[in-house]
């Protein structure tokens, strides 16, 4: 049975011992993750933080929550602290695969991590597919198996903490995903004959031939926009990023709690990231420079999100600062990644040949992963209402391949499924930024970006953290309701 609900004093103790659990892991996360630690060593912080994660004391947060949305982000965490606890052995085993694992593609070995940087960047259309092939096929022998018995783990643990199934704990966290699918199935229709005019002029403008035969591995290669590399210097990408907070008034060299790890490192990760150690006292900013679009895009999103932490008010409670509605954050991402796709933003930071064509390009593939995570939502509420797992590889294909045109890997069924239902936050973020852009250009301009003005904003957002939902903060600054069809009508105006 659980014990009685945590007194005011309890509630406190739990809550800094959270903070300094969520600092080690983030810290542990970054110098794995960014090449300066070979292994990733969970085992021991989660001992030294055992209470927190113990079944007793995810139940006891449980029925303190009465509508107080802050206990209410204590009880979710320790949730997920028990079934991380639960699974962290086969997350550091999964970490470690990735990062020993090698495939072979024509007498050539290439590291795991560095299979689909590879193929997005390799010219050769067969030699993508055998790159493809490889990748799937290491997925399918060494990850699968391992995914598998963490889902049999986590699936088992969810009874314990008063839900029958996963999906039904998150609904019980707040999560409207029944409301969130509905509207991204009215996004699919909507989008759907728009999606598939505007994919197949692309394919056959950029690979000469139509959408009904482009593979996965074609689109990987699209994505990485290689056409595009003449205008994204990597050179130019942190001066780029330093002018244009300079712009609103933020100086990026004088964020003594930001630090942006740019250096190359075999064992770093492809993907960029950041690891908020300490908020808002020490933000890590990593990325692996390749160079080209895509490497912007990604360097731009996580400085949104490097940002957002690194301005985040000291005064608000650890679950305003580190937990509450991961939508917010990723809204903000989200901003700053569209920078480089907005024309006005490009001919003032780059002397970027037709970015009007390029823009309407990145609304494409805006187009294109709103479609992707909305399937992937549908996809993931039929998965988490306890289905057969493995037969649930050819519900992910049927969906997914609907949803884009182009098939999707089965092996792939279990490694694009995130913890925590976290494509309810993409999705959401996506919604939160196309609605806050449109009020940042009507009340400041196309230029938004070079304003003071707005950089005060901003800053003033940032500096609530996670207290407020995205719906929230949305309603609070524009007065509206979060519609994923706002992001179809920026599309629209894009492609029209």
């Amino acid at each position: 049975m659980p014990s009685d609900p945590p007194t005011t004093p309890g509630l406190d103790a739990y809550r800094e011992g959270a903070d300094r659990f969520i600092a080690e892991l983030d810290e542990e996360y970054y110098l794995h993750y960014a090449g300066l630690k070979d292994s990733l060593d969970l085992e021991q912080i989660y001992e030294r933080h055992a209470d927190l994660t113990e079944l007793e004391r995810a139940q006891a947060l449980g029925t303190a929550v009465n509508g107080d949305r802050g206990v209410r982000e204590l009880w979710h965490f320790a949730c997920e602290g028990y079934m991380g606890k639960l699974t962290r052995s086969y997350a550091e085993r999964l970490a470690a695969l990735e990062a020993e694992l090698e495939v072979s593609v024509d007498g050539d070995s290439i590291p795991f991590r560095m299979v689909r940087p590879t193929i997005a960047n390799e010219p050769d259309r067969g030699r993508r597919g055998r790159l493809d092939s490889a990748l799937w096929e290491a997925t399918e022998e060494h990850l699968n198996p391992l995914y598998l018995e963490a889902l049999e783990v986590t699936r088992g643990a969810v009874p314990e903490l008063g839900a029958p199934t996963y999906r039904e704990l998150y609904e019980r966290f707040g999560y409207d995903l029944q409301g969130l699918a509905a509207q991204c199935r009215a996004f699919l229709d909507s989008t759907e004959e728009l999606y598939e005019t505007a994919m197949d002029r692309a394919v056959r403008e950029q690979l000469g031939f139509g959408l009904d035969e482009a593979a996965r591995y074609d689109i990987n290669r699209m994505i990485r926009s290689p056409q595009w590399d003449v205008g994204f210097p990597g050179e130019k990408m942190v001066p780029a990023l330093r002018a244009t907070l300079a712009d609103l008034g933020i100086d990026l060299d004088s964020q003594e709690n930001v630090h942006l790890d740019i250096e190359q490192r075999p064992q770093k990760t492809p993907r960029a990231f950041c690891a908020p150690i300490e908020v808002p006292d020490k933000v890590m900013l990593v990325i692996q420079p390749i160079g080209g679009a895509d490497d912007w895009r990604a360097f731009f999103h996580e400085a949104g999100h490097t940002e957002h932490y690194a301005n985040t008010s000291r005064d608000l409670r650890m679950e305003e600062k580190r937990l509450g509605d991961s939508a917010v954050t990723e809204g903000w991402a989200m901003l700053l990644q569209h920078w480089t796709d907005e024309p006005a933003w490009l001919t003032r930071r780059l002397d970027f040949p037709r970015p009007d064509q390029y823009a309407a390009e990145g609304m494409l593939w805006l187009l294109f992963f709103v479609r992707r995570y909305s399937a992937k939502l549908l996809y993931e509420l039929e998965f988490h209402s306890n289905g057969g797992a493995e037969e649930m590889s050819k519900r992910y294909v049927e969906l997914l391949g609907d949803a884009l045109k182009i098939e999707p890997s089965p092996a792939n069924y279990l490694a694009d499924i995130d913890d925590g239902f976290y494509v309810y936050s993409y999705l959401r973020s996506w919604a939160f930024e196309a609605q806050l852009r449109d009020h940042l250009r009507t009340r400041f301009g196309t230029d938004w970006f070079a304003h003071r003005e707005a950089g005060s904003l901003l800053q003033e957002l940032w500096a609530e953290g996670q207290r407020p939902t995205a719906d929230e903060l949305l309603e609070e600054v524009t007065g509206a309701k979060l519609e994923m069809e706002a992001v179809a009508d920026r599309v629209r105006e894009s492609l029209r």
